[in-house]
């Protein structure tokens, strides 16, 4: 669907051949042998799928990366279980609701700790498992109290009541909370490997800041280590953890238990502190970078103009070329050029001499979308600036 759905929207293929990649067809066994060849899964479909529509097939995957083509089709697969799995939980919450009326007035014992408490109702139990501080009293039947109560101290507190609480409120809210700070925490992470990777001596594009006076290492007085972005990616694995914990908490016996109260003690503060932190370790590190533009520009070389080899690939399908055949000089000669250092440009230019050269090795190609793409940074700006007022 995505491979067919890309071609429909690109301004290349004629409307018969737009017929015959519909009408393409694959099999997984044909696949799987293609793939003993590529040794790659996503360029064996590709090959397959193309081959089954003819001539036509050289416009499917036209300018796209496997990676495009999969999370694409991840999206589609997940919103297709998304509707099944809603729809069961749907029909799950209609059941208890149901069910939780019929027995609003069943009375059933209460229990703390696994022992028995005071009443209440099972009604109430099933509606806690259909369903944010909690004030109703011993097993949350507000016996000794009531809603208004409960409503009236809350509105005090600018806090929202538990729909339905038992004598704790559901500790799936806290499972959620910190499971939202855990991921908040991998971005952070995602952010601070990328500059540990980019730091390193091969490849020194990027720098964390380094303090007039501060040392890189006890023995060796050349060291600038990224030791700030490290400590995040610790921290992001702690965050994880604490968030494996709060799934731990929600599961207690009955009413309640206090199982959880140990582990959220140390958890919940421990989780937002830490977040609060690294948030700030990574501001230090965005705005003290530094940024070696010169090394980037000097690592665009370093595969001898190999990774042009899209726009090549590209060029020659345009020039009649099948998808495979193209792909194949550009292979040779990418590859060639990688292992000895010779320039894809001149090896290109032998291996296929009808190509417009300075059009395939524009480097403003690759950027002649940036302009738009950071200006939907100013909506999120706006956003942010809205949410703060």
């Amino acid at each position: 669907r995505v491979e067919v759905a890309a071609c429909e929207a690109m301004e290349g293929p004629t409307a018969e051949e737009l017929d015959a990649i519909r009408a393409a067809t694959f099999t997984v066994e044909a696949v799987n042998e293609r793939e003993k060849l590529t040794d790659h899964d996503m360029a064996a479909f590709v090959d397959v799928l193309s081959e089954s529509a003819g001539r036509a097939g050289r416009w499917i995957h036209f300018g796209l990366t496997s990676s495009d083509v999969l999370d694409t089709a991840l999206a589609l697969q997940l919103a297709t279980a998304g509707e099944i799995v809603l729809a069961g939980t749907r029909e799950l919450r209609a059941a208890l609701i149901e069910r939780a009326r019929e027995h609003r007035d069943t009375l059933c014992v209460g229990r703390t700790h696994g022992v028995h408490a005071e009443p209440t109702s099972f009604g109430v139990k099933l509606a806690g498992q259909a369903a944010v501080g909690a004030i109703s009293g011993a097993v949350g039947t507000y016996a000794a109290t009531s809603p208004d109560f409960e409503r009236r101290v809350l509105d005090r507190l600018g806090l929202t009541a538990e729909p339905v609480s038992t004598q704790v409120v559901a500790r799936d809210r806290h499972a959620e909370l910190l499971q939202a700070i855990a991921l908040a925490g991998a971005g952070l992470e995602r952010f601070a490997t990328e500059v540990r990777h980019l730091q390193r001596t091969e490849v020194r594009e990027v720098e964390e800041p380094f303090r007039a006076g501060q040392k890189g290492s006890s023995a060796m007085p050349h060291k600038r280590n990224p030791i700030v972005s490290e400590r995040i990616c610790g921290i992001a694995r702690l965050l994880r953890g604490y968030a494996q914990a709060g799934v731990e908490n929600v599961a207690l016996w009955h009413e309640r238990d206090i199982s959880h109260s140990s582990v959220e003690r140390v958890a919940l503060p421990d989780a937002t502190i830490l977040l609060d932190y690294a948030q700030h370790l990574a501001i230090r590190v965005v705005r003290g970078m530094t940024v070696h533009a010169d090394r980037m520009r000097a690592n665009l070389e370093a595969t001898h103009g190999a990774l042009y080899s899209q726009r090549a690939l590209l060029a020659l399908v345009e020039r009649d070329r099948s998808r495979d055949e193209a792909y194949r000089i550009v292979q040779e000669a990418a590859q060639q050029a990688w292992d000895t250092g010779t320039p894809f440009r001149e090896l290109l230019a032998a291996a296929a001499p009808e190509l417009d050269l300075d059009a395939i090795f524009d480097p403003g190609a690759f950027v002649r979308h940036a302009g738009e793409i950071v200006d939907r940074l100013d909506a999120l700006e706006r956003e942010g600036a809205a949410t703060s007022t």
